[in-house]
């Protein structure tokens, strides 16, 4: 059941990034934007107030994303849930010099299906794995989704991992991990605390202590050759409007070039 859903999950992540990169995307006033998954919400509300070309984003795994800018996709910016990936680009010569700036900061919390009645806190020697029984943790991918690395990071220092690793529905992105656990078809799951407000349908167990996990951190950088109209976008989202917004969308302002 596992793989199937993991498949499942992989095409339905093959198709939004296909559908972002149709041709109509290419009109050179218009600006495309690959951003994480977590950060759909936020993103979504400051993409109708901003005041400039049309915005266009495609969201999806940060891991998935940098592969299709690898391929030649029509990015001009990149927004990831981690360094690596984009370090991954700039070592490829691919980003704008100095353009690169972490934007934001995250927490990872523990999450509950609608109809559980599960009460457990992430805290040393929780006892995770007991506590499922039968049942499953949705995680992004702990190889390549960002979500998923902090996540599999924050049970190995808990003393959780190694019971709990056979109980693990892993998805291409955080979002797909949440909805899972919105539709009970998994019991628990470990999205960033912003994906809280993506769901009513889901109830916060706890949050990971950040000692556990590497630092959350959200880079942002231009794709090079960068248009003026990308530019625009890049100062939009580092002014104080749109960190007001990612703050109400439970994202921490983290700015400074790497």
């Amino acid at each position: 059941m596992l793989s199937l859903l993991h498949r499942s999950y992989r095409f339905n992540l093959a198709l939004v990034v296909c559908v972002s990169l149709a041709p109509g995307w290419l009109v050179a006033e218009e600006v495309t934007l690959f951003a994480a998954a977590s950060l759909k919400n936020a993103l979504d509300e400051l993409s109708q107030s901003y005041d400039g070309e049309k915005l266009h984003i495609a969201y999806g795994g940060s891991s998935a994303l940098t592969r299709q800018i690898r391929l030649g996709a029509p990015a001009q910016l990149f927004l990831s849930a981690n360094t690596t990936w984009m370090q991954v680009l700039e070592d490829d010569g691919l980003l704008i010099p100095g353009s690169r700036t972490d934007l934001l900061s995250n927490q990872l919390a523990l999450i509950a299906a609608p109809n559980s009645s599960i009460t457990l806190s992430p805290a040393p020697g929780f006892e995770l794995a007991a506590t499922l029984g039968d049942g499953v943790l949705a995680m992004a991918l702990v190889n390549a989704v960002p979500a998923g690395i902090y996540g599999r990071e924050a049970l190995t220092s808990l003393g959780a991992w190694e019971n709990v690793q056979d109980k693990i529905v892993q998805t291409d992105s955080v979002r797909a991990a949440l909805r899972l656990v919105a539709t009970g078809e998994a019991q628990l799951g470990i999205v960033y605390a912003s994906d809280l407000g993506a769901s009513p349908h889901v109830r916060l167990l706890g949050l990971f202590p950040a000692k556990t996990h590497s630092p959350i951190r959200y880079p942002m950088a231009l794709i090079d050759p960068a248009t003026p109209e990308a530019q625009a976008v890049y100062d939009y989202l580092r002014s104080d409007a749109a960190q007001a917004v990612f703050a109400r969308h439970g994202f921490r302002p983290l700015q400074g070039q790497d």
